[in-house]
């Protein structure tokens, strides 16, 4: 049947069985839109209040469910503000299509009113991207952009369509989509058997798991390999919910704010199995003396980041659970209690600690833990919040925090928490945030209002950008350059005014109910949490130094003295 260009974006998303989309309309997708208005009954469409928050929205999406995550936007400025949230999206591995219209084939090339080479501007940002100028080609691009988004390591992919391509007509006949083969299983026997050989005489053995274990779904793998090879497990932020936060041989997150025990655990460490993780430089420090006492496994899809920033003894390259199904199948159950029962001793000299005399981060957290009985799918934006979201909230689950780990996006979280809850209704979805995230975009808190999306906002609200006035403080002699923000801005009222329910809590006990109501609420909620401007993250690795080297509070105090 004849179909127009906008008519074939429709049904090739109804394909995909695509049911929400994120966006911002302008006139070279106006044909698209005409169309969705006419499909509203089968697709959502959710109309942000900036085009980044409907790629944040769209990446918080697809991070919940597994599933692609779709935004739409025009031309020109539409599509470049799209840019961070692509970025974002491709840095931390996250499936995400994005469908740009451009202007009409004719006036490329001419710097036409809201042109912009976008395939260009994002092609280092993307898995892949693509201009289709023939109408014909459009249904097999749109079809193959899913897939490779999907497929082997996951990513964005960016289609820009010109105007006109989406008003002619081409022959279209519909698909019967079926499951994605994503991974290709390439890893050799022997390996496997090397892989097995090198378990078997490790005395202190320790696992890292990353993202890669939550991308290939594998958390099932990794807590029987764990269980078998009776070691010590830690994570890096992406990875967290791949082993359960709650399990006795958690010993914490590894790397510049991880525990003293992942740390040190690490460094003494014979052997080091590292599952679906790039080693990045907040996970590794110095990487001149990284696990330098351990012979490394690396188990990663993409062979690229094997031996990037660390030398490793063994990489296995393929999907993590089938790698995982392959050794368990063939290693003998392992016994390390001497090993553990030492890491175990590290937990109980190197506890995690805050101050609990006033309301401050970690007890914010570790209260939404307690309310929230810890099953509430945790948003993050980025600095000191994330860190403690990361450091007191027990992720039982994969899939459990949405943070934009890689790229670092500022900004990220609140639209990722609409994605979120607009992919699980059924779960409660709370945006952690810092007072300079949440000015960056706070406008999505108007998005929540006007679809009733009932997600709660978090605000610790230091006064200050506090991450970076923690590194001031530690390594800049106290100059705090342009991070004070103690102005009259009042999140309470700027909530309220954008349609949404709000409160501030001073103390621990405010708190305590404030979020009690907020957990019942049926539209959104915003609570200004006012903390201390100097509460920092401890433990902390400076940068450089080895992970080793982490310290707290008490080892400043006791340096000084």
């Amino acid at each position: 049947m004849q179909l127009t260009g906008a008519q074939i974006v429709i049904e090739c998303l109804k394909e995909q069985g695509v049911d929400t989309v994120f966006g911002y309309p302008g006139g070279t997708i106006l044909n698209v839109y005409d169309e969705l208005y006419k499909h509203s009954d089968e697709i959502t469409h959710i109309l942000t209040s900036h085009e980044q928050g409907a790629s944040h929205a769209a990446d918080g999406y697809a991070r919940a469910t597994g599933k692609v995550g779709v935004c739409f936007a025009t031309s020109g400025p539409g599509s470049t503000n799209l840019v961070t949230g692509i970025a974002t999206a491709f840095m931390d591995s996250i499936p995400m299509v994005a469908i740009t219209c451009n202007v009409g084939v004719p006036l490329i090339g001419k710097d036409s009113f809201q042109e912009i080479d976008i395939t260009g501007i994002t092609m280092p940002i993307t898995k892949y991207n693509f201009i289709v100028k023939d109408v014909n080609q459009l249904a097999d691009t749109i079809r193959r952009a899913f897939v490779i988004a999907q497929s082997g390591r996951p990513g964005p992919v960016l289609v820009d369509i010109p105007k006109d391509v989406t008003a002619n007509k081409a022959e279209y006949e519909p698909v019967k989509i079926g499951p994605v083969n994503k991974f290709k299983d390439i890893v050799p026997a022997e390996e496997i058997t090397q892989a097995v050989d090198m378990i078997k005489t490790a005395k202190k053995p320790f696992v890292f798991v990353g993202g890669g274990a939550i991308s290939s779904g594998a958390e099932k793998e990794v807590r029987a390999f764990v269980q078998k090879l009776h070691a010590p497990v830690c994570d890096s932020l992406m990875g967290k919910g791949a082993f359960p936060g709650t399990d006795e041989l958690y010993t914490g997150m590894l790397g510049m704010h991880g525990t003293k025990t992942s740390n040190y655990g690490v460094s003494e460490c014979d052997l080091l199995v590292v599952i679906g993780s790039r080693f990045s430089d907040r996970v590794i420090g110095n990487a001149a003396t990284f696990a330098k006492n351990a012979k490394i496994i690396q188990i990663d899809v993409d062979a690229a980041e094997i031996n990037k920033n660390v030398a490793v003894d063994l990489g296995l390259v393929g999907d993590v659970k089938a790698v995982l199904s392959k050794i368990i199948k063939e290693l003998p159950q392992q016994n390390h209690d001497e090993w553990i029962e030492k890491v175990k001793a590290n937990k109980q000299a190197y506890p995690m600690s805050y101050h609990q005399e006033t309301l401050t981060g970690p007890y914010v957290i570790e209260e939404i833990y307690r309310q929230t009985e810890g099953d509430a799918l945790i948003v993050t934006e980025v600095g000191q919040h994330q860190m403690w979201a990361a450091q007191y909230y027990k992720y039982k689950e994969p899939r459990q925090l949405l943070t934009s780990g890689g790229l670092g996006t500022m900004g990220y979280g609140l639209g990722a928490s609409l994605g979120a809850k607009m992919g699980c209704p059924d779960k409660t979805v709370i945006n952690i945030a810092g007072d300079g995230c949440f000015r960056m975009n706070m406008n999505e808190i108007a998005t929540a209002a006007r679809y009733n999306i009932p997600i709660i906002q978090v605000v610790l609200n230091n006064h200050v950008l506090g991450m970076v006035r923690q590194w001031q403080t530690l390594f800049y002699g106290q100059r705090y350059s342009a991070t004070v923000l103690n102005d009259k801005v009042d999140f309470v009222k700027l909530a309220e005014a954008m349609g949404a329910t709000a409160y501030r809590a001073t103390t621990k006990k405010e708190f305590d109910k404030i979020l009690t109501n907020a957990l019942q609420c049926d539209g959104p909620v915003v609570i200004d949490c006012q903390i201390d401007s100097d509460d920092k993250v401890w433990p902390m690795v400076a940068p450089g130094a080895s992970i080793s080297d982490a310290f707290d509070e008490n080892d400043l105090k006791n340096k000084k003295e």
